[in-house]
């Protein structure tokens, strides 16, 4: 198993626990970060904090990989099932939120993830 793969089974780990500190310590500082919830990027750590620490306060995602590829330029593509709850349990549908398998596409600068991308996954 690649570094780069470890690096993102522990980014999923940490992202599932709430951990925002143990997400961005796998981040390059300049970060550009695909925001699922309003569309458009969020860049670097103190954007990400916020990012999250809104979403969070607004519902309960987990993000599930499934499968991890690795492309030659070094980027990985990792197939994960997503599960959108509110914050009383309940399932979430709206802007593309929903219950669903997506691919998360990260590129790395060194052993640091330098931009995250979503796709849909056919």
């Amino acid at each position: 198993m690649s570094q780069s793969v470890e690096t993102l089974q522990r980014l999923y780990e940490r992202f599932n626990a709430r951990d925002i500190d143990g997400v961005v310590g796998m981040l390059a500082d300049d970060v550009a970060w695909a925001n699922g919830m309003d569309g458009g990027y969020v860049e670097g750590h103190d954007g990400l904090r916020a990012y999250w620490t809104r979403q969070w306060s607004l519902i309960d995602p987990h993000v599930e990989p499934l499968r991890f590829q690795q492309a030659e330029d070094g980027s990985v593509l990792v197939e994960v099932r997503q599960t959108i709850r509110d914050l009383e349990g309940h399932p979430v549908e709206a802007k593309g939120l929903k219950d669903k398998t997506v691919g998360h596409l990260f590129h790395f600068t060194g052993d640091k993830v330098s931009r995250f991308d979503i796709r849909d996954v056919e």
